[in-house]
């Protein structure tokens, strides 16, 4: 039986196939979607930076939208990242996916700015929410954020119709102890995900609707298991199963820092099966005991990597 406290689920913040010559590579999209439904996903977030939107072009980050689309056929929601520096630059990215068959956009915090207030930060987002065409989603940063959005900005922006979900990779329990309490507040509330995949149960606990990992296209199976097991009641087999997770993922990221990160992240569905390459647009890349690691845990882990 589905467990209706979690009705957001997982999520996976994909990251975005390329061939040698730095090209989307278009088959691996469609593995990968296949690959996300196999283990249990609800929905994919494209281009964020797990994705790699903020380096490439707008027609790429098109074409991978519906290339997802399509190979999802509406069996998974998907979501695409259009944050930018101001609200017309963000609108202007909604009206280039407007017909691409996305189910909601994301942004967050602008890329670029120079002494922006609160206020200022906030109209802007509240614009693009009165003006977008589409359901929007806001990925709240933190003091991880290249501009800092402050705690009470994003819990206005929960107040508007349009905004039906918010990713929370703050850290910060106080943060997630304040979007919970708001959330209880309104009639219609944003779905909250939390976005550590290093600490998953807290926010189950406290209400949380889900969670969007960029990890999720390789732990997604496990992260239902976290899911499956808090809606049981059993925190302390979620707690289980979230130690597990995390220390595959820092054995497969290199460590202290993550240093192999996304092209460690690719490597993986590239010994899946699922991508030809673990190519990165930036600066990544996996020395050769990453290799041997990563394939000494898809051994050990199969059963939950390809359930």
């Amino acid at each position: 039986m589905e467990c209706i406290e979690f009705k957001a689920g997982v999520w996976s913040a994909a990251p975005t196939p390329f061939t040698k010559d730095g090209n989307i590579d278009s088959e691996s999209i469609r593995r990968l979607t296949a690959h996300h439904l196999r283990l249990g996903l609800k929905g994919v977030f494209v281009c964020g930076s797990s994705g790699e939107g903020p380096w490439i072009t707008p027609g790429m980050s098109k074409d991978v939208a519906e290339t997802t689309v399509k190979a999802a056929a509406g069996r998974l929601k998907v979501a695409i990242q259009v944050t930018d520096n101001s609200s017309i630059r963000i609108l202007d990215n909604i009206a280039q996916l407007a017909d691409s068959g996305v189910d909601v956009v994301i942004m967050a915090a602008p890329f670029f700015q120079r002494n922006a207030s609160q206020e200022y930060l906030k109209n802007m987002f509240l614009e693009v929410l009165d003006r977008s065409p589409l359901p929007v989603g806001f990925y709240h940063l933190g003091k991880f954020a290249n501009t800092l959005i402050e705690t009470e900005t994003a819990i206005h922006l929960m107040d508007h119709p349009n905004l039906i979900m918010l990713k929370d990779s703050s850290g910060d329990m106080e943060v997630m102890k304040q979007f919970v309490a708001h959330a209880k507040t309104l009639d219609n509330p944003p779905l909250l995900l939390n976005g550590n995949e290093f600490d998953t149960v807290p926010y189950l606990q406290a209400g949380y609707d889900g969670v969007l990992f960029g990890g999720a296209c390789f732990n997604g199976y496990m992260s239902n298991l976290i899911l499956k097991a808090a809606c049981d009641g059993d925190f302390a087999a979620a707690q289980s199963w979230q130690e597990r997770m995390g220390e595959m993922m820092r054995e497969i990221f290199g460590g202290e820092g993550f240093p192999y990160w996304l092209a460690a992240q690719k490597q993986v569905l590239v010994e899946l099966g699922v991508f030809k390459t673990n190519r990165t647009l930036i600066n990544y890349s996996l020395p050769p005991e990453g290799y041997k690691v990563i394939k000494a845990i898809i051994e050990r882990e199969t059963a939950f990597l390809l359930p």
